[in-house]
């Protein structure tokens, strides 16, 4: 791709972001209020169309195209479950978070637990979405360094700093409030990227839509369904249940996630955003799985032909195109002889959906590192948060750097076992959250202090010990998603072992 393909898109965006944070800010000022919250003000429509965008990432956007080589359209399995997981959220957590008034989602464990039990939430949400959101901060890094930094002998570091930098200007400010709106943009761009990148692939295969609609339906890639097989890890009730779980863990116990839709006027807003939200994510995954099949049918009618489980690609002329399922997207995108603006398309929405995510990522890691682990922040009588502006920029601007030095790693230890593993462990943080969330709705018995870090350091290692020997130790059962619920059975378990009755 030219160069100013790559330039001209990536600036503009920089430059709307910030046009963005300033329209949004400009009657506000640089009130920590509203950068924790938002000022309660979002519409629930704009709430509900950010929240799809919040539920997307660079690794989306890359990924799930990837995925329907070997997978199908299987995700919607546990799509199915993340519909019901939104029930839960809506109508037990929000309300919850509404009735007790909380800012950070984990000042709950505070009121229903005590301080180490708010801390130790607060901390696995800090680990987790500190090292997930480096990594989604990482792809783009990488993809940009090839495409674009490599060309001027700009080194990774800088390439990272500056991403980074582009994100902290951008969030400074606004916090919440900008970050909901950016997200609605970026809902808005990345579906319009997948749409035309649709269109422009329909073509280059002379094709109508509806013809494109019947080859998909009529190709392998198309299953959605896996009924016969509760060994395989694309089992539907395997994959359904642990899309409910995850969901519940992954969303409605996320500050990033939810500090979109707890800025909604009402509670009642709030649920309803929720509710469309999951709605429009269904199709907007249905979109991203059908261009992934798409790809995979352009590429084999172009000769290049995928082989068992998507890797290497090679083509009829005895080629080498080695590439994993998560290549296809920007391979096909650049080198397949697409119009030029699917390639555009392709890093625009990259771009869009990376910094989006990071900037989110980085306003929840400074509301809760603020409020949960430094606690320099207190509520009056009214329920009116009196902070401290100075300790709040200061975490913002700390964290930013932390999250540069994080992703610089992360290029120095560029082996995917080493990344695979990290991210695994950021996920397996989400299991202590939701134990411990379920035991404090679900009984009303008090932990002994001292006993919940512990708890929450032992179950996670006990599920990658289970789930690494799954195969050997359950008759060749390999556990998938469900290692969540069983994360959080365990630390409820040492929880209750840890209780007593609440006097």
């Amino acid at each position: 791709m030219p160069t100013t393909a790559i330039i001209v898109p990536l600036v503009a965006y920089i430059a709307l972001l910030n046009i963005v944070a300033w329209w949004v800010m400009r009657d506000s000022g640089n009130s920590t209020v509203a950068f924790y919250t938002g000022g309660r003000s979002t519409h629930r429509v704009v709430a509900s169309v950010a929240m799809v965008g919040a539920a997307m990432s660079g690794v989306t956007f890359i990924s799930v195209p990837g995925t329907v080589l070997v997978d199908g359209f299987s995700y919607l399995q546990t799509t199915m479950g993340f519909f019901f997981g939104y029930v839960v959220i809506a109508y037990l957590l929000i309300p919850l978070y509404y009735r007790l008034g909380v800012v950070s989602l984990y000042e709950y464990l505070d009121k229903r637990f005590g301080v180490t039990e708010h801390r130790t939430g607060a901390w696995l949400f800090f680990v987790a979405k500190m090292a997930s959101a480096s990594l989604r901060a990482y792809v783009v890094c990488v993809v940009l360094q090839s495409l674009l930094f490599d060309r001027y002998a700009i080194p990774f570091e800088l390439n990272a700093a500056l991403m980074m930098f582009m994100v902290w200007l951008y969030t400074r400010r606004g916090g919440v409030k900008t970050v909901v709106w950016v997200e609605m943009l970026k809902t808005v761009i990345m579906v319009a990227s997948i749409v035309i990148s649709i269109l422009y692939v329909v073509d280059a295969m002379d094709m109508g839509v509806a013809e494109a609609l019947s080859a998909i339906v009529g190709s392998d890639h198309s299953q959605m369904l896996f009924l016969d097989d509760p060994m395989d890890r694309r089992y539907f009730w395997k994959q359904f249940v642990a899309g409910i779980f995850l969901v519940i863990a992954m969303t409605g116990l996320d500050q990033d996630m939810m500090q979109t839709t707890l800025s909604c006027r009402t509670m009642k807003d709030s649920q309803r955003s929720m509710m469309l939200s999951i709605c429009v994510q269904v199709v907007v995954i249905v979109l991203f799985l059908s261009l992934g099949a798409l790809f995979y049918l352009f590429a084999a009618q172009r000769g290049i032909l995928p082989t068992d489980g998507g890797m290497p690609l090679v083509n009829e002329v005895g080629e080498g195109v080695v590439m994993r399922g998560d290549d296809m997207f920007g391979y096909v995108a650049t080198e397949c002889g697409l119009p030029i603006m699917v390639g555009i398309l392709f890093i625009l929405g990259l771009v869009v959906s990376t910094y989006s995510s990071a900037g989110s990522a980085l306003t929840a890691l400074t509301v809760s590192f603020t409020l949960d682990i430094l606690n320099s922040h207190r509520h009056n009588a009214d329920k009116e948060l009196v902070s401290h502006d100075r300790s709040r920029h200061i975490v913002h601007v700390a964290l930013a750097v932390v999250m540069t030095l994080i992703i610089i790693l992360f290029n120095h230890l560029s082996s995917a076992g080493v990344i695979t593993l990290i991210f695994t462990m950021a996920s397996y943080t989400y299991g202590p959250l939701l134990g411990m969330f379920m035991f404090g709705i679900f009984t009303s018995r008090r932990i002994r202090g001292g006993c919940m870090p512990i708890i929450a350091v032992i179950s996670p290692l006990v599920c990658y010990v289970v789930a690494s020997h799954s195969g050997e130790w359950f008759a060749g059962y390999e556990f998938s998603y469900e290692v969540l619920i069983l994360n959080a059975m365990l630390t409820m378990l040492g929880m209750w072992l840890c209780s007593r009755r609440k006097s």
